[in-house]
């Protein structure tokens, strides 16, 4: 069983990226193939800043590798450094149904904001079906938001089987419900879009600032808090704190006592302990980027080996060769 996930290089990666896709994904490195990818192809959409993209790919690169990606255990490689992908997105791209494009989330949420969607855009989900398809994909681990994508990968794939006969695999998302969406500050998912993220690997000042800045309601410590399960802080404790550890603050907060500045600061502690091993591995591989460079050639090397295959079998499917 393959499994194969991605994230874009467009900012610095945080906690919902953290639980909602890195850590399935790099848990399930242990259970069989696992290809994973910078997605430098798909910033492009809205990254034009070509030094950001540079660094953000870098950065994203270290973040995965300090949170325990294993390139002995995975392949990890650079999008845009298998070409292939081009290719078979144009293949795939010409059986894709215009309507199939125009129900894409992104593509909607982006017309409801008065934006002028890019040609990128329109067409992400079938350079994402590409990714998935191109390297004969089994499980996709992604969010709650992405799962979309996900099945549209699966019609695609269908469609294409259909009609040049088999020739991909029809994939799988793995969602996990507990960490399909994570929050963010202002209680909105979390996402770059938004400024409400926290950072996997930010400065410790800021994002205590952060952390402490979370809005809440005027109640004062002594009263009771009936839905404390539904408190921002609360919900984001789970994700990082141990499980006895988050319940005892809920059951402190719904019976009164707890104020939200000690809740806080609870918040912050656990955050900051979840995430120190990695700051260490981090900096460690930082200071060191041609390593990096090297993973992912080498990743890439491995991945070009099997997109070659694939890309072979859909030529000849459809009269190519």
């Amino acid at each position: 069983m393959r499994t194969l996930t991605g994230i874009k290089p467009t900012g610095i990666l945080h906690i919902g990226n953290f639980f909602g896709a890195m850590r399935p994904a790099i848990e399930l490195q242990a259970a069989g193939d696992a290809f994973y990818f910078v997605a430098d192809y798909h910033s492009m959409t809205s990254l034009t800043d070509s030094v950001e993209r540079k660094r953000y790919t870098l950065g994203v690169a270290l973040d995965w590798l300090a949170c325990g990606l294993d390139p002995a255990k995975a392949v990890f490689w650079r999008q845009s450094d298998v070409p292939e992908v081009c290719e078979l997105t144009w293949l795939i791209g010409s059986l894709t149904p215009m309507g199939l494009l125009e129900r894409a989330h992104s593509y909607k949420d982006s017309l409801a904001k008065g934006l002028q969607p890019n040609w990128g855009l329109f067409t992400y989900p079938v350079l994402m079906a590409a990714d998935i398809l191109l390297y004969d994909t089994h499980r996709v681990p992604v969010g709650k938001d992405q799962k979309q994508h996900v099945e549209f990968t699966r019609d695609i794939a269908i469609k294409f089987n259909l009609t040049y006969g088999e020739t991909f695999v029809v994939p799988e998302p793995v969602i996990r419900d507990e960490v399909a969406v994570i929050p963010g500050l202002d209680g909105q998912k979390m996402s770059k879009s938004y400024g409400n993220t926290i950072e996997i690997f930010g400065d410790e000042k800021v994002m205590r600032k952060k952390i402490m800045g979370i809005k809440m309601d005027s109640r004062t410590p002594v009263e009771p808090k009936p839905d404390a399960d539904q408190n921002l802080a609360i919900q984001l404790l789970r994700h990082v704190a141990p499980a006895p550890v988050a319940a005892d603050y809920e059951n402190r907060l719904r019976a009164g006592g707890l104020g939200y500045g000690d809740l806080k600061k609870a918040l912050f502690e656990h955050y900051w302990d979840y995430f120190a091993a990695a700051r260490t591995r981090r900096a460690e591989l930082e200071s060191n980027p041609d390593h990096i460079e090297e993973i992912l050639r080498d990743g890439a090397g491995r991945a070009q080996s099997v997109a070659a295959k694939t890309m072979a079998r859909a030529r000849l499917a459809c009269g190519l060769r």
